[in-house]
């Protein structure tokens, strides 16, 4: 006998759903993309055909009124992910919408309005890698001590005007699209909410955008967050977690590549230079899938994710809080 699968339908033709995404659904063994909405129907078709997709829609609204479909992506851009999560949801649809999962806390607080029993997931696929989830067990393990220290960066350099991410209208930013990465990583290693923050930042004079943000959170009882992301500095990125008898080290934490292995240095300070620590491999994996093949498991299974609607607003309640001490010049409480 066959194993079930959900259908999947995909609001638009972004590149991080063609290039990724998609393909990853379509990997899991409990789904099936079934269609895809352009607000082009040529590009709908295209797009649909190169990947094998079934249907093509040429608006949004066709996709969300389409009866076979159980779960929706959305890789809309940012100011767009509120409005067509919640048409979806009440359109009796599951989704899973891309990060950040709104432009602040209060439209956020708006997808309370997504029907009881809905499945409604920020897009943070690093939550289900391998990766990630065996740092977690290292800090809870006791085998780092006490972990009181988490440190990041991630840049990349895009000084393209009409790119999405160059845009205030759209939501664009260092902070909005890929700080919101330590933010998660903070939470889920400190298995806590941060209570206050400070943030420096710098702007492109051009788009006005943060293109620079450094940020310290107190996660109270010693706990430190604390991480530099640009959208205009040396593609790198990094996640160390320091505790009181040993360190972990992610190798590609956020991007990790699709389907190959990434490691994870342990380091109980024998040497300076880590030249003594323990490398640990971790099988090749691909995390959007991984991410896809849970949201299939808890429909199928009709129970929620440990990841839904209250996460996602506490998330950009942090993000609020970067943006409100640029504002205030110090400290805030969140």
């Amino acid at each position: 006998m066959s194993q079930r699968k959900i259908n999947w339908g995909i609001l638009s033709t972004a590149n991080i759903g063609t290039e990724k995404v998609i393909p990853a659904i379509q990997s899991s063994p409990s789904s099936h993309v079934l269609a895809i909405a352009s607000r082009s129907i040529g590009r709908a078709r295209q797009v649909a055909q190169s990947l094998g997709i079934p249907k093509a829609y040429g608006s949004y609204e066709e996709l969300l009124q389409d009866p076979d479909i159980d779960v929706i992506y959305n890789p809309l851009p940012n100011n767009l992910h509120v409005e067509l999560t919640i048409a979806a949801a009440k359109a009796g649809k599951h989704v899973l919408c891309e990060k950040p999962v709104a432009l602040n806390a209060a439209e956020a607080e708006k997808l309370r309005e997504c029907p009881e029993g809905c499945v409604v997931s920020e897009g943070f696929m690093v939550r289900y890698h391998p990766q990630w989830l065996r740092a977690r067990d290292l800090v809870r393990s006791g085998e780092l001590g006490e972990v009181r220290a988490v440190q990041a960066a991630f840049s990349y350099f895009n000084s393209n005007p009409s790119d999405i991410r160059n845009r205030m209208e759209n939501g664009g930013g260092a902070i909005m699209d890929i700080g919101c990465y330590p933010v998660v990583a903070g939470r889920f290693f400190f298995d806590a909410e941060p209570q206050r923050l400070v943030s420096l930042i710098d702007r492109d004079v051009e788009f006005a955008t943060d293109r620079q943000t450094s940020v310290i959170a107190d996660f109270g009882g010693g706990r430190q967050l604390s991480f530099v992301v640009s959208t205009q500095l040396v593609p790198y990125q990094t996640l160390n977690l320091f505790g009181t008898k040993g360190r972990a080290e992610m190798a590609i934490p956020f991007n990790a590549p699709q389907g190959q292995a990434t490691a994870l240095i342990v380091d109980g300070g024998e040497s300076l230079d880590s030249s003594l620590a323990r490398r640990e491999i971790i099988a090749a994996c691909d995390q959007y899938a991984e991410q896809a093949e849970a949201i299939a498991q808890a429909v199928l299974n009709k129970r929620p994710l440990p990841y839904g609607i209250d996460d996602a607003i506490k998330s950009m309640r942090v993000l609020d809080a970067i943006f409100e001490s640029e504002r205030m010049g110090g400290w805030v409480d969140i």
